[in-house]
């Protein structure tokens, strides 16, 4: 199915490893031109020399999406080096661990400066240039945590929660200059974040006994969702979040 993308070019944020790599990697093979972010230069180049060794048109731009100033910057130099943007794919974040009476503060700014202040500073910045054009897609990655808790990660719950609000006011905003925007919220996927649990041999069984698919998701899963939010195919889509977790939600 050809969903479009060979003149689209997509900014993804935090996409030089893990769910961004595969989710940029994911359109280039659809033919987008894809714009990579990171704030490790080293990882970022290489990454991007790893796409272009595949044929991939790829660039890479390093800066910090939570310094507005640098990713405003950058956003105009992407358009002016690149070209207009077509799709923002939000999907750099982090989490920390601690129980939530000993949570330190500065921990839990930091948690929910880069998982949602960084997501509202990147989609206002390429939002004025949707809204100019009548045209664009944003997607974020949010989290099954959006809708439930566990221990010691209130942090990156409540951010979470947030930007599953925020995809919401995004679409309320600007459906009228044609933007949608919309989330994409993993269960139990394998990353860099929680390959330790992965790898925990009762907490592994656990999830497999609580999912109704009885295994853990692939990152390649959450990438086919989030493509598919930023093709045409889903153009009357939009402020949804489609949870990609084997059907978790639907037992609890």
């Amino acid at each position: 199915m050809d969903l479009g993308f060979k003149d689209r070019i997509v900014l993804i944020t935090g996409s030089s490893r893990s769910i961004g790599k595969t989710i940029a990697e994911t359109f280039a093979k659809e033919g987008a031109t894809v714009v990579l972010n990171d704030v490790l230069k080293d990882v970022l180049d290489n990454t991007v020399n790893e796409f272009r060794d595949k044929g991939y048109k790829a660039y890479g731009y390093c800066f910090d999406i939570t310094d507005q100033q640098a990713a405003v910057a950058a956003v105009d130099r992407i358009e002016a080096e690149v070209g207009p943007i077509s799709v923002l794919i939000n999907n750099a974040g982090i989490t920390k661990r601690h129980p939530l009476e000993d949570f330190p503060l500065n921990e839990w700014q930091q948690v929910l400066n880069v998982d949602v202040n960084g997501a509202f500073i990147m989609s206002q910045a390429v939002a004025k240039k949707f809204i100019e054009r009548r045209y664009g897609r944003i997607v974020s990655i949010t989290s099954i945590n959006a809708e439930m808790s566990r221990q010691t990660i209130s942090a990156y719950c409540s951010a979470k929660g947030a930007l599953k609000s925020l995809t919401k006011s995004m679409a309320t905003e600007w459906g009228k200059y044609g933007i949608t925007a919309n989330a994409v919220g993993p269960g139990y996927v394998i990353t860099d974040l929680n390959r330790t649990l992965a790898e925990d041999e009762s907490f592994s069984a656990w999830v497999k006994s609580e999912v109704p698919l009885q295994r853990w998701g692939e990152i390649q899963e959450i990438a086919n969702a989030v493509v598919f939010l930023a093709s045409d195919k889903a153009s009357y889509i939009s402020g949804h979040t489609i949870y990609v977790d084997g059907g978790w939600q639907a037992c609890l």
